[in-house]
């Protein structure tokens, strides 16, 4: 009995779980399981022949058709204004100055007389050499008369009025004499010069810049005393660097501006080059004729000249980015079929409008806007062209 009494038990509790599992069931039949759902779409997906997600976005590169430009510039290079020419007088005796005629400032003409300097055993030497040349002039006239008339004598159809020795000695004599005139002469004319140094005179038109002694003073010889200047006209020296010579090549003219007068252009004209280079600073020194007859401008002024620069042919000019520097090269990259390729350039000027270069490129070519070395060689992207060059 008992038995039977579990048996029934248990039968009823199996029963009882049977249900909860059918009902269970029957409550979450409505639901969808995310794991199962993911994978029917994908396999819903590969059914279809549909990529299961989007694929990566191509590289996009900005580029550019290049252009052949005719390059123009104006660079400001600085310069100087000197004398057109310039001169120091100096003393060539010892002596005292005796007067002095010109002061720092005087307009002076050629020729004039701009100091006397006091020398007296110089004009006594003078007038010692002089009396000298007198007495010469005089033996050699006495020796020439009588050698002239014992010519005269010898020429006689009477035998032996005239020994050929004497003649002879006449002869010499008058040789002698005229050897020692002509010493004397040379003598008086050199001492003639050298009194003619007393006199200091101008050696062209022109200003007197600098004064060194005054009326009274000792001077050596060599001793400066004045310094005169040309300055009606002015010589403006610019020194032109060596990546601007050929491009400023045809250029005759020059405007230039000064400190002292800011808002006033002058001009200059190119006159002479010294066509060399030179080693330390590379440059050539160009030299340019400025006409100053107003007297506006002075010697020693720095100026800020403006070359105005052109090229005869048409050049490539690049944005800064487009050309990449490492230390073994300077290059463009360039798109040919759909690849990269270096090129190699040389840079010339830099102008407003970017950098001009020089290398294996021709008009229509596509260079990268930005030029880096990590984009090599042989790599393909999606270039996108914008403003062409």
């Amino acid at each position: 009995m008992i038995f039977n009494m579990y048996y029934s038990f248990c039968s009823r509790s199996l029963a009882f779980g049977t249900a909860l599992v059918l009902l269970t069931a029957c409550g979450n039949s409505g639901k969808t399981d995310p794991a199962t759902t993911g994978a029917a779409v994908s396999g819903a997906a590969a059914a279809s022949g549909a990529p299961a997600s989007a694929a990566p976005a191509a590289d996009t590169v900005q580029a550019f058709v290049l252009k052949a430009d005719t390059l123009k510039k104006t660079v400001e290079l600085p310069g100087e204004l000197i004398p057109y020419l310039q001169t120091d007088l100096f003393a060539k005796v010892q002596g005292y100055v005796q007067v002095m005629k010109a002061d720092i400032g005087d307009r002076v003409r050629k020729g004039q007389t701009l100091a006397i300097i006091d020398a007296p055993e110089v004009n006594t030497q003078f007038t010692q050499s002089m009396a000298a040349q007198q007495a010469a002039k005089a033996r050699l006239t006495t020796s020439a008369d009588q050698y002239n008339r014992l010519y005269r004598a010898s020429q006689s159809p009477s035998p032996g009025i005239v020994a050929p020795v004497d003649l002879e000695n006449s002869r010499n004599q008058m040789t002698a004499d005229s050897a020692s005139y002509e010493a004397l002469r040379q003598q008086s004319k050199a001492y003639k010069e050298v009194s003619g140094y007393l006199y200091i005179t101008a050696p062209f038109d022109g200003v007197i810049t600098a004064r060194k002694a005054d009326p009274g003073a000792l001077v050596n010889a060599n001793a400066m005393l004045l310094t005169v200047q040309d300055n009606n006209t002015l010589r403006l020296r610019v020194a032109v660097p060596e990546i601007y010579i050929s491009a400023a090549g045809s250029n005759k003219n020059l405007f230039f501006s000064v400190d002292a007068y800011p808002e006033q252009r002058f001009t200059g004209v190119l006159t002479r080059k010294t066509e060399t280079i030179d080693p330390g600073t590379r440059t050539e020194l160009w030299e340019f004729d400025v006409d100053n007859s107003k007297h506006l401008l002075t010697a020693g002024t720095f100026v800020y000249a403006k070359i105005k620069l052109g090229r005869s042919t048409p050049s490539f000019v690049l944005p800064p980015s487009a050309i990449a520097t490492t230390l073994e090269r300077k290059f463009v990259i360039k798109v040919k079929e759909g690849k990269v390729q270096w090129v190699d350039v040389r840079q010339g000027m830099t102008t407003d409008a970017g950098i001009e270069v020089f290398g294996d490129l021709a008009t229509g070519d596509t260079l990268l806007v930005k030029a880096t070395d990590e984009r090599k060689p042989g790599t393909q992207a999606y270039w996108k062209l914008g403003m062409g060059r």
